[in-house]
C-alpha cells in the first residue's frame, strides 16, 4: 500500500492486489496523476474519503479528481460506498468509475441508480486492461469538467 505523500488525486478501491498494481501502472505510465492512493476494502474507502479512522489526520483538500471503485469488496461493497459518497455534499461531485469484473445487469443498473459516472468491466487481456484504464483516467482527470463551484473545482 502506498504512503500518503502530498495531495491525492485518485483513490483506487480494489481488493485484488494484481488488478490494483495493473491499474496503478496504467495510470502512472501515462502520467495521468501525481498521486494515487490504494485501499483494499469499502470501509477503508469511507474512512479515507471522510478523513476518519486511521485517516483522521489526512487533509481533506484538495478534493479527489476520481474514485476507481470495485463492486465486490470486503466489509462494505462498492455500491454501499457509492451510495454514501453520493449522499454527502462534500463528496457527491467526485467522479466515480466502477472498475469491476461484474457483468451482472443488476450491478450495472444499481450503480447508475446510485449515481456512478461510468461503469467499466475490467478487460481480461493485459494490453486491453492497460488501455481501458489509461483511457478512463485520461477522460476523468484531464478532459472531464465539474460545475463551477463544485468541491474539487474551486479556482479552476
Amino acid at each position: 500500500m502506498s504512503e500518503l505523500v502530498g495531495p491525492v488525486e485518485i483513490l483506487l478501491v480494489e481488493d485484488n492486489p494484481f488488478d490494483a498494481e495493473l491499474t496503478m501502472r496504467a495510470l502512472k505510465s501515462h502520467h495521468l496523476t501525481n498521486s494515487i492512493y490504494w485501499v483494499t476494502d469499502g470501509q477503508e474507502a469511507i474512512d479515507f474519503l471522510f478523513c476518519q479512522g486511521r485517516f483522521a489526520n489526512r487533509p481533506p483538500h484538495p478534493v479527489l479528481k476520481l474514485v476507481l471503485l470495485d463492486i465486490k469488496l470486503p466489509k462494505l461493497d462498492g455500491t454501499e460506498v457509492l451510495k454514501i459518497l453520493k449522499s454527502h455534499e462534500e463528496t457527491r461531485f467526485i467522479p466515480v468509475v466502477m472498475l469491476t469484473s461484474s457483468t451482472e445487469e443488476a450491478d450495472l443498473l444499481e450503480s447508475y441508480n446510485l449515481g456512478v459516472n461510468s461503469y467499466i468491466v475490467k478487460p481480461v487481456e493485459f494490453e486491453q486492461f492497460m488501455k481501458t484504464v489509461s483511457d478512463a483516467g485520461l477522460y476523468w482527470t484531464v478532459v472531464n469538467r465539474l460545475p463551477d463551484g463544485a468541491p474539487g473545482n474551486e479556482g479552476e
